[in-house]
């Protein structure tokens, strides 16, 4: 399109056209670039209107759940019991619960995860590789239902068998039986990011270890690995979100008592399954406490994305 004169400009702000139009109607790829921008803004405006509107959402059925059970006999409370005259709201157990299942799912995945990082971007021959890094990936595409029946058929029997041997008793469904589980789901993410921080480390520091010395495994963890921390921690980060969010395997292989963990043998319940298991049939108070959960569980996600974020933020 031929550039408009100024009287053709002027003609049209007279009829109400805006410079910016006019500018675009001269160069019609711009037109292109103002419209998908304009897209991806509202791409992003739509993303936080959905978000907050599940926090207003939050606080508006769970906040007056809090002030009438009592924020200290809500988060401190050790009994868990709606159906009771009168009834306790305390969900301590349930936090409890999610946090040692995330730890242990931590102690579980994130050794092997980074073990796997590493035997990837070093050490894997390329034939093996390819076979591995699609298999990785494969396993976060797998539903998590299917993880949770995994855990049914396969790992609790064995815990339970473990149980047996070292305390006597116990069906298997327990802390331990779902921190190996979460620890299984949370390997793709441990991997596949752990991988690209440590293949992002310059070539010379891996070399330069090399050619001072250093074996390779040395030059490998206490040169490259260390190079990598801030995107290996953020991989960490990543993998807690995934662990303490997830239900439904929780829910098929915790045992889901509500009630202090006292033992990694022993059943407990995160706060993710103690929402899915009773709001199907909780009503009044009863809804607003679970729904005050997912204010707390919010609280949980949000500060372990504040802490992601920071530490992206702090790599670049």
């Amino acid at each position: 399109m031929k550039k408009l004169t100024f009287w053709e400009k002027v003609f049209l702000w007279f009829l109400g056209i805006k410079p910016w139009a006019i500018a675009l109607a001269e160069k019609p790829s711009k037109i292109k670039e103002f419209v998908m921008s304009k897209v991806f803004l509202l791409c992003a405006l739509i993303s936080v209107l959905a978000l907050t509107l599940i926090f207003v959402f939050l606080l508006i059925n769970g906040l007056p759940a809090i002030r009438e059970i009592g924020l200290f006999n809500f988060l401190l409370g050790r009994e868990w019991a709606p159906l009771n005259r009168p009834p306790s709201y305390g969900i301590l157990p349930m936090i409890m619960g999610s946090i040692y299942m995330t730890l242990g799912a931590i102690v579980v995945g994130v050794p092997i995860g980074i073990f796997t990082a590493v035997f990837l971007a070093f050490v894997c021959p390329r034939k093996l590789y390819v076979v591995l890094k699609p298999a990785v990936n494969l396993l976060a595409g797998i539903p998590s239902v299917i993880y949770g029946f995994f855990g049914m058929v396969v790992i609790v029997p064995f815990v339970g068998r473990i149980s047996v041997a070292l305390t006597g008793g116990g069906t298997g469904s327990s802390i331990f039986a779902v921190a190996l589980l979460l620890g299984i789901m949370i390997l793709p993410t441990v991997i596949n990011i752990s991988e690209a921080a440590i293949r992002a480390v310059p070539s010379s520091y891996y070399e330069g270890a090399l050619a001072l010395g250093s074996s390779p495994i040395h030059s490998i963890f206490f040169v490259v690995v260390p190079a990598a921390k801030s995107g290996i921690f953020a991989s960490v980060i990543l993998g807690v979100g995934r662990a303490i969010g997830e239900t439904m395997a929780v829910v098929m292989v915790a045992g889901n008592q509500p009630r202090m963990p006292i033992h990694l043998l022993r059943g407990a319940r995160s706060m993710t399954a103690n929402i899915v298991m009773e709001m199907g049939y909780a009503s009044g108070l009863h809804r607003d406490a679970l729904v005050a959960t997912g204010i707390v569980l919010f609280v949980f996600i949000f500060v372990i994305n504040v802490v992601f974020t920071l530490v992206t933020r702090k790599r670049k």
